[in-house]
């Protein structure tokens, strides 16, 4: 073990010098003012989202430049650094940003510490901030750290900049954040050790093998019986104040995290089932059969989702959820008549990416 931790620290100093010197670096990366090279081999095996962009015919695959909107020159320069040396920067300050980076380039292990260093730093003047921040980004460990913290000093928190803040700057994430605020508390695990988290993700263009245990049958919770609830009436009178830009927003997280309440206040507050999201145009049903929430996907559908509607790579909620071994979602959409044959940007269809992945019970469904 210690030699492999030898060869493993090695490894991160000879790629950390390699970023430095820009040798044979034929990327530019573009944020701001800030010009920064980097390796396209480094790139494509540390973020799925780089990965689909050079195996893909697209304006940074053929010019070799990446644009960063959104994203400061220092807090760039770490997300690379993190992609060369996968050793997590101990900037604490930095760590909301670097959050939102490596969540928008599917940089897990890196979304994962920063959580932990946001959760480490929770206060009366950054719950708030932290709270929204993790409804942005679908940390359901640091969103739950953060209401609680609220919950437990709310006169505190409603007097700072922060929540001021939050209510003008991001007024879909504060609907959402004080519909947390208000359920009862629920026990619930806090986030886990970064370190146990996995560093890396798989991109729907690389297919490996995903192993799955099924969880341990125990008795419905009041959370589980809350998921088939009416919504509360006052959060669709929320919901429908939104514009319909931030109700699609709401949607799609809603399928993200499999919440299910929420998914239904936010379609009877009217939002459109076929909202996507901005960069693989996934629709709610996407992401609902990428997660494997069955009660997400018969909700859409019942509502009028497409179930064959294709991403940004041509890929269906039917293959998505084939690639990923959820069997009963695949069971769900093949009744609502999903196209098995359907083939996405590289010629693959379900029963290929099922097989590839090992998911015999679903190959067997497609055969």
């Amino acid at each position: 073990m210690e030699a492999v931790k030898d060869v493993q620290e090695t490894t991160a100093a000879d790629l950390g010098s390699l970023l430095d010197d820009g040798d044979d670096a034929t990327v530019k990366l573009v944020a701001g003012d800030t010009r920064l090279l980097a390796h396209r081999a480094v790139l494509v095996a540390r973020s799925p989202v780089f990965a689909a962009m050079f195996s893909h015919d697209t304006v940074e695959a053929s010019s070799g430049k990446i644009t960063i909107p959104d994203v400061e020159g220092p807090v760039l320069r770490q997300l690379l650094s993190y992609l060369y040396t996968l050793q997590p920067p101990k900037l604490p300050g930095m760590a909301p940003q670097l959050l939102a980076a490596a969540d928008k380039y599917g940089v897990t292990g890196l979304k994962a510490t920063c959580e932990q260093q946001v959760a480490a730093g929770l206060g009366v003047e950054t719950a708030v901030a932290a709270a929204v921040l993790a409804i942005r980004h679908a940390c359901p460990g640091l969103r739950q750290a953060a209401v609680s913290f609220v919950k437990a000093h709310t006169q505190q928190v409603m007097a700072t900049q922060g929540w001021a803040d939050a209510v003008v700057n991001h007024p879909h994430d504060f609907v959402e954040f004080t519909r947390l605020i208000a359920e009862p508390s629920v026990e619930r695990s806090s986030p886990a050790p970064a370190d146990s988290r996995p560093t890396t993700t798989t991109a729907d263009t690389h297919r490996q093998p995903h192993s799955q245990t099924p969880a341990a049958a125990s008795p419905p919770t009041a959370a589980q019986h809350s998921s088939t609830a009416p919504p509360d009436d006052d959060v669709v009178s929320r919901l429908r104040g939104l514009t319909t830009e931030q109700k699609g927003r709401e949607l799609i997280d809603a399928a993200k995290e499999g919440a299910i309440r929420r998914l239904r206040a936010v379609l009877a507050a009217g939002a459109d089932v076929r909202a996507r999201d901005t960069f693989k145009r996934d629709t709610a049903l996407h992401w609902a059969a990428r997660k494997g929430c069955l009660q997400a996907v018969i909700c859409l559908l019942r509502s009028g989702a497409e179930v064959d509607a294709r991403n940004n790579w041509q890929s269906t909620p039917l293959l998505l959820a084939a690639q990923y071994g959820h069997t009963e979602v695949v069971s769900r959409l093949l009744d609502a008549g999903a196209d098995k044959g359907a083939r996405d940007g590289d010629g693959d269809t379900p029963l290929y990416v099922a097989r590839v992945c090992g998911h015999q019970e679903i190959v067997e469904m497609l055969t």
